[in-house]
């Protein structure tokens, strides 16, 4: 047997991840000196916690320890069953270094077992999209992990996150951007339209004068790039920003081609990131 593992940073939702039997890795964040684990939305404060950064209140996150890993890791490895891991982009934290240090535990303890870690070179929704996708696929054909690492291969490239923040600071605060730059975009009211390149990192895309100018800009891109796939939704992103994911949606509903649109909040280890006001788009394309 195997089993389909995924981690809280792909955002998928929990009551998705149940149906599809998908085992989820939870990670940590930070709120001024408490620690807690993002469990996919099942019991999070949402607006409580963008309040709270709104309110000044020092945000963090971190990678898990190895310790950690194996806690999670280890009944199924002690059980003989295969593992696939989907898993964020690699690019964005060295919590993986850590992961790393634990299945080399784990597969000198239990050499029989099969190990392998996809990285999806995205983050999000960009990663929950791949997720949910590859789950289905994963469960149709009998956990077979090689096949789903094959048709993820098909998806990789093909996943585009986009998405505005609404305040440079905290982009400048987890060194994405230098505090003179946020500084000076903020009051000549920029908007970077963000994007998820296909070596998985965060770069710009363009910037726009003022929150009109970058919305506009996002649905002309989803015209262009939008690439119908059977099964795969497309996904509308807010952090605490219910007015921008609605107009947002009303927008890109008649170019969706009929495709489902589901809109759901950026969780809080995102967030911590990007920042309350945050919106984004996540959609299948001929290229990222």
């Amino acid at each position: 047997m195997a089993v389909f593992f995924c981690d809280t940073d792909c955002e998928l939702w929990y009551t998705t991840a149940k149906e599809l039997g998908v085992k989820v890795i939870p990670m940590p964040y930070t709120v001024d000196g408490e620690e807690k684990l993002y469990d996919l939305g099942e019991n999070t404060d949402f607006k409580g916690f963008y309040e709270k950064m709104r309110a000044g209140a020092t945000v963090s996150t971190a990678g898990l320890n190895p310790q950690t890993y194996i806690d999670i890791l280890e009944p199924y490895f002690a059980a003989g069953e295969d593992v696939l891991y989907v898993a964020f982009s690699s690019k964005m934290s060295n919590t993986f270094s850590y992961l790393d240090i634990a299945v080399q535990e784990l597969k000198a303890k239990y050499p029989g077992v099969v190990y392998r870690r996809y990285d999806t070179l995205n983050i999000c929704m960009g990663a929950g999209l791949m997720v949910y996708l590859a789950a289905k696929f994963f469960n149709a054909n009998g956990g077979d992990i090689d096949r789903t690492c094959d048709y993820l291969d098909t998806l990789v490239q093909n996943v585009s996150v986009l998405f505005v923040v609404d305040d440079l600071k905290y982009l400048a605060r987890g060194g994405r951007l230098s505090p003179a730059k946020a500084a000076i975009g903020n009051v000549l009211q920029l908007k970077p339209v963000l994007y998820i390149n296909k070596e998985g990192e965060i770069d710009v895309l363009t910037k726009q004068k003022g929150s009109k100018k970058a919305m506009s800009y996002i649905v002309s891109v989803f015209e262009q790039k939008y690439r119908f796939t059977e099964g795969a939704p497309v996904f509308i992103v807010g952090a605490d920003n219910d007015d921008a994911a609605a107009e947002l949606r009303s927008r890109i509903l008649p170019l969706a081609g009929g495709a489902e649109i589901c809109v759901q909040p950026v969780g809080p280890v995102i967030g911590a990131h990007c920042g309350p006001g945050t919106y984004g788009i996540i959609f299948t394309s001929a290229s990222r």
